[in-house]
């Protein structure tokens, strides 16, 4: 049997927003979808401030000039929000 391991590749190839997501196309082939208010500067933009992004990192991060923000493709795949974020608690009451 032949199995090939396929090597990821995270650069960011494309980006967009929409009212509620920020979804990350990667080079490979993913996409990684979060929600917006994982990271506020963001969700307080405006779209076009949104639409402006630029890839920063060779690639592996993407920056928003126009509010000062910047994300990695590393920290989006594990999931981490901004640390000034709030993220609602599944099952926790």
């Amino acid at each position: 049997m032949n199995i090939s391991a396929r090597v990821a590749d995270t650069r960011v190839a494309d980006v967009r927003c929409d009212a509620d997501t920020l979804s990350v196309d990667l080079m490979d082939g993913r996409t990684i979808s979060v929600p917006l208010a994982w990271y506020p500067r963001l969700l307080a933009a405006t779209p076009e401030h949104r639409a402006h992004w630029e890839r920063a990192g060779a690639g592996y991060g993407i920056y928003w000039p126009e509010i000062d923000e910047d994300l990695s493709t590393d920290g989006l795949l594990r999931g981490a929000p901004a640390p000034d974020a709030v993220v609602p608690q599944i099952g926790v009451h």
